[in-house]
């Protein structure tokens, strides 16, 4: 399949820049084989069964933006430079890979200071990045990130507005609890715990797995064939209790509905052999049209970017020719899109 099948023309208009409030007040387009429903996130149990089981990303978005100054002594006398940093992933070795804006300012072994606590050295600098050596950790670093950081808005968000203290709640899922994404898994930001009481007390079950989910999220499809693209890879974590939570579930009949394209990603690399199975590593799994799934039954989440490696996840589940209707309603019909927009549950033909 080329890039161009999975286009369409989004109005500016319709990228949301702030969530719904409530949470669940966000609309939820339901397409069920061949019918598709306009709705509301928190009415979501008219489509739920009792004994169906969602599965959960619970990982954690750090304030992974930064700004801070640079300073140097050179024959002018002291100077100054203002330093921007977008935090990527951790390394083995503690230091930090990060986006660097202007990395040419930001010398080999030089110091940038973000705050009173919190500053870091630069230490070296690969394809375009710099890894950067913190003088905290532990705690401590968690502490003083919280303090100077602002959440990392994706880039249609960024180039609307900056960040600020309520992305802080907003960009952050209510069930968030292990350290290390720098971007949100988006269709989960649609729950409060108000909607997850309903849907316990609804007889829906849930499990919670760990993709820590990264900047590559956001990179762009930049080849025509798109079987020849290649996936960032991205941490995660399938636990003993998840897969056997997961397993028995369909064993009982039970419908398995990942909510958000990272969750439906693990937990189809933890049933690649045919079954789910405990899973933890790096998984760069490339979902599009053709895919045989094994885990997921069902999917809910947002609106997704034309030409993105998440619409063709889409078109796998539902088929290409049905996502174009699906995206075709959407967008007639109003409908937020990206990262704090509207939700859709997508649930096949079987």
């Amino acid at each position: 399949m080329q890039l161009s099948d999975f286009d369409f023309d989004l109005p500016e208009t319709l990228i949301a820049t702030r969530p719904a409030k409530p949470r669940s007040s966000a609309r939820l387009l339901v397409a069920e084989g061949e019918d598709i429903t306009d709705a509301v996130v928190r009415d979501i149990c008219q489509w739920l069964r009792p004994g169906d089981r969602l599965v959960l990303n619970d990982t954690k978005v750090i304030p992974a933006r930064l700004s801070g100054v640079r300073r140097r002594e050179s024959a002018q006398g002291l100077t100054e430079a203002k330093i921007e940093v977008t935090l990527l992933e951790p390394r083995a070795d503690g230091c930090w890979a990060a986006l660097i804006k202007p990395l040419k300012k930001l010398r080999d072994g030089e110091e940038v200071r973000f705050s009173e606590d919190l500053s870091a050295r630069m230490v070296a600098r690969e394809e375009g990045q710099g890894l950067l050596q913190f003088n905290l950790s532990g705690e401590d670093f968690d502490a003083a990130l919280n303090a100077a950081g602002a959440m990392p808005l994706p880039p249609y968000i960024a180039a609307k507005r900056a960040a600020d203290e309520q992305d802080k709640d907003d960009y952050q899922t209510v069930w968030a609890a292990n350290t290390g994404a720098v971007a949100a898994p988006t269709a989960s930001l649609h729950f409060d715990e108000a909607l997850l009481q309903k849907l316990r007390d609804h007889g829906v079950t849930f499990s919670h797995v760990t993709l820590h989910v990264g900047a590559g999220t956001f990179l762009p499809v930049k080849v025509d064939d798109i079987t020849t693209h290649k996936m960032h890879g991205e941490w995660g974590e399938v636990s003993d209790a998840a897969a056997e939570e997961i397993a028995a579930t369909k064993a009982a009949g039970g419908r398995v509905i990942p909510v958000g394209t990272t969750a439906l990603r693990l937990i189809e690399t933890a049933g690649r052999s045919g079954e789910i199975a405990p899973f933890e590593g790096v998984t760069d799994i490339f979902i599009y049209p053709g895919f045989d799934f094994h885990v997921a039954d069902a999917l809910m989440t947002n609106f997704h970017l034309p030409k993105s490696t998440l619409m063709m996840l889409v078109a796998a589940l539902v088929g290409h020719e049905r996502i174009l209707q699906i995206y075709e309603h959407a967008l007639r019909e109003g409908y937020r899109f990206f990262s704090y927009g509207d939700a859709s549950l997508l649930i096949p033909k079987r």
